[in-house]
């Protein structure tokens, strides 16, 4: 009666009018707009206002939704205080997805009519603003607790994208360097009905409070074959040393049926145009710094060169986790929070999906296909041989 399709691969799980890709031509758009359009003029405050809303905002509403950021990028202080109760060797992602959660209790949802827990589509914009704006915050605290040092306070003159710097080092942020880090965080954004949104969708099916659903897509987010790969590139470059030794590593990687990080995704036979628009950000950083960058982007060349002579054919390329963690560690951020730059950036995708979601609400209650044992005969366990 049913067919299993391991993975779901391309089983649809739900419609959307969010984001679109076409894997064959390399094609990846918000609400309609092309990611090349959007990384060359507009904001990660604007496109995640985009995907929240449906439309590009007006000027006014543009303004609104920028001052709802920077008026809620402040943390109680209860929340530094349970952060200081995490051991220092808290990888950042599990930190994140528990503080996230944690969240919901400091900043409650106004619960409606139906009670508690119920997620009202009125206050689904405040909250989303709300969770978008402390994301970074609870980032950059993580990268100072662990370290021994107090946070730095956020700022509200200073754009989403050049706040998190400023936060992170303490230190007035380069424009260029924000620059590209807001123009990586309109390419995370969102990306169709991947691993981390099902499980947002999911879990927001249920009613869930969205701070709860958002800590869902953190969780599902940290795999390593998820978002968790841009911090196995950077491991994969540094093992390799040098671009002369690139084409070997390669061959010997793919001799031995192993992987490559950053090459191949399910959606696209193609290189992924966030790939194709990230390399680009990394040759302007190059030219910006006179040269004067570490050897890994050259490595990342020679292993692009090596691994798509072999690859091609069989329609594998590098994706986005390719490229941004080159970028991520020029710009001087370590690299186990590369992950929790990529939920940065797509938590305004993950809530684009939850208030969807929750427009036309039906739990998710998928089938299997029963392969065990049928009608057993209980042993009672003093007769049982084994």
């Amino acid at each position: 009666m049913y067919e299993y399709v391991p993975g779901l691969a391309g089983v649809p799980a739900t419609k959307s009018k969010i984001s679109y890709i076409d894997g064959e031509k390399g094609l990846l758009s918000y609400r309609g707009y092309p990611i090349d359009a959007l990384t060359e003029n507009s904001t990660f405050e604007e496109t995640a206002s985009l995907l929240l809303n449906g439309e590009l905002p007006t000027k006014q509403g543009l303004d609104e939704f920028d001052r709802g950021l920077r008026l809620n990028r402040k943390m109680k202080y209860r929340v530094r205080e349970l952060m200081h109760q995490l051991p220092s060797t808290a990888h950042p992602m599990d930190v994140l997805q528990a503080m996230v959660g944690c969240l919901g209790m400091f900043y409650p949802e106004q619960e409606d009519e139906d009670g508690p827990n119920s997620a009202s589509l009125n206050s689904a914009n405040q909250t989303s603003i709300s969770i978008i704006a402390r994301m970074p915050t609870l980032i950059a605290m993580w990268e100072h607790l662990r370290n021994g040092y107090d946070p730095v306070e956020p700022r509200e003159d200073l754009s989403h994208a050049a706040n998190f710097l400023w936060m992170l080092t303490g230190k007035e942020p380069d424009p260029f360097l924000a620059h590209i880090l807001d123009v990586c965080l309109v390419l995370h954004a969102e990306h169709t009905i991947n691993a981390s949104t099902f499980a947002v969708m999911v879990s927001g099916s249920t009613l869930a409070n969205p701070y709860a659903v958002v800590a869902s897509g953190v969780a599902t987010l940290a795999g390593p074959l998820h978002g968790g790969a841009n911090q196995a590139v950077i491991s994969m470059l540094e093992e390799i040393g040098t671009a002369e030794k690139a084409a070997a590593y390669v061959e010997a990687q793919l001799s031995a049926r192993k992987k490559v990080w950053g090459f191949g995704h399910r959606e696209y036979s193609t290189k992924d145009p966030r790939a194709r628009i990230l390399e680009k950000l990394m040759r302007q950083l190059v030219e910006y710094r006179s040269g004067e960058v570490g050897p890994l982007f050259n490595i990342a060349l020679a292993v692009e060169d090596a691994a798509t002579e072999r690859l091609a054919t069989k329609g594998i390329y590098p994706n986005v986790d390719f490229y941004s963690g080159v970028l991520y560690r020029e710009m001087g951020i370590v690299p186990d929070q590369f992950t929790a730059l990529f939920a940065m950036a797509r938590v305004a995708g993950w809530l684009a999906h939850w208030k969807e979601q929750l427009a036309d609400n039906r739990i998710f209650r998928p089938t299997q296909i029963y392969i065990g044992e049928m009608d057993r005969k209980y042993v009672p366990v003093e007769q049982r041989d084994r």
